[in-house]
């Protein structure tokens, strides 16, 4: 599958794309890889347990609030709604029929075919398509952090919301996304400050080791904030408590991440472009992986079982962020439909704003089991 060379405007668009960006993307998009290849190994370890929860804690709020940021410039301009209809619409209804087919092919199970009922890693596809229309509200909310905070709480609660689109998790990591939307460039460099990168020194080890002595004790599925607390066993003011909890150090890991991502060019920043392609098409082998039994291996079992599989978890999303990888998956991931919209004035783009802020690349995230919830 070959494409037509880049324009000179994508040339410059590209030149002006922020490596900070483009690294932090990357960097927590092999943490997603990384997460998923932990799973099967989670009951034999208490290590790999505390490293999951810790993970698991910031790996998907820091992508929220990068998805956030990108969406300032976001006003439902006609430009902006198509992009967001090819960029994330039209890409999660291709790949939801494909995991379904997918699921159904190799396992020879009946799985329900549902368009509402997001399968494992294109929940966030769909969140961020919510979340980005829902952009232009919060500009004229006067307190849109705490409201986003409020809605959360009232999620985790409430245990009748439903599976149509994941609306619990979209609810429950939408602060995250308000959060972004009321961030500048400067919040993020004052992040690299030698001072912060200091405390974040010393954040992120106290944080794995909470992360230890919470591993035994509670369930991981607080960290997928799909469920309310009655669902996971609790009474309903434990969701009141734990998910204002759970955003907080979800904010404060986060923080200590991007603080010590690189701000310059490295060897992986161009990968950080491809993020939406790795984490789309990492799924496929993650599940693969679990129906074949590759787990029941003997070397997997091992103690260095789960130094290998996280090896090779980040290797196998190296890959798939890839320009051949994008090249050959482009028309599934990016595809080009100007022949299904409008042309015309009222068509018309309007100008773009400096910067890569429309940025529609997802990264990863803790998705769901297939089919609905984990």
């Amino acid at each position: 599958m070959t494409t037509d060379p880049p324009t000179s405007t994508e040339k410059n668009r590209q030149k002006a794309r922020d490596p900070f960006f483009d690294n932090a993307k990357y960097l927590a998009v092999v943490l997603v890889a990384a997460g998923h290849s932990w799973e099967p190994l989670l009951g034999g370890s208490r290590s790999t347990a505390a490293l999951y929860m810790f993970v698991y804690t910031f790996h998907m709020p820091a992508f929220v609030l990068i998805a956030g940021y990108f969406s300032r410039h976001f006003t439902g301009r006609p430009d902006q709604l198509r992009r967001l209809i090819t960029g994330l619409g039209v890409p999660y209804l291709v790949f939801e029929v494909l995991y379904i087919a997918f699921h159904r092919k190799v396992t020879g199970g009946d799985h329900p075919f549902s368009l509402l009922d997001p399968y494992y890693v294109t929940w966030f596809l769909i969140a961020l398509f919510i979340w980005r229309l829902t952009s232009p509200l919060w500009r004229v909310v006067r307190w849109p952090v705490p409201v986003a905070v409020l809605i959360a709480v009232a999620a985790s609660v409430q245990p009748h919301l439903g599976d149509d689109f994941n609306i619990a998790r979209v609810f429950q990591f939408l602060p995250f996304f308000v959060l972004g939307l009321r961030l500048g460039p400067e919040h993020f460099a004052r992040l690299r400050t030698p001072g912060v990168r200091a405390a974040a020194a010393v954040a992120a080890p106290a944080g794995l080791a909470v992360a230890y002595w919470a591993a035994p004790r509670y369930t991981n599925r607080w960290f997928y904030r799909t469920y309310s607390a009655q669902e996971l066993g609790y009474e309903w003011w434990a969701g009141a408590l734990m998910t204002p909890a759970l955003t907080a150090a979800g904010l404060l890991l986060t923080a200590a991440f991007l603080a010590w991502v690189p701000s310059r060019r490295t060897w992986f920043t161009a990968l950080g472009v491809g993020t939406v392609y790795g984490y789309l098409l990492h799924g496929f082998l993650a599940k693969f992986s679990r129906w074949r039994d590759w787990y029941a291996a003997e070397w997997v079992q091992g103690p260095a079982g789960p130094v290998a599989v996280t090896l090779i978890a980040a290797a196998v999303m190296t890959l798939l962020c890839t320009a051949p990888v994008r090249r050959t998956f482009r028309a599934l991931v990016e595809p080009s439909m100007d022949w299904a919209f409008r042309t015309g004035p009222a068509a018309a783009p309007a100008a773009e704003p400096a910067g890569p802020a429309e940025s529609a690349e997802p990264a990863g995230p803790a998705p769901r089991a297939a089919g609905g919830r984990r």
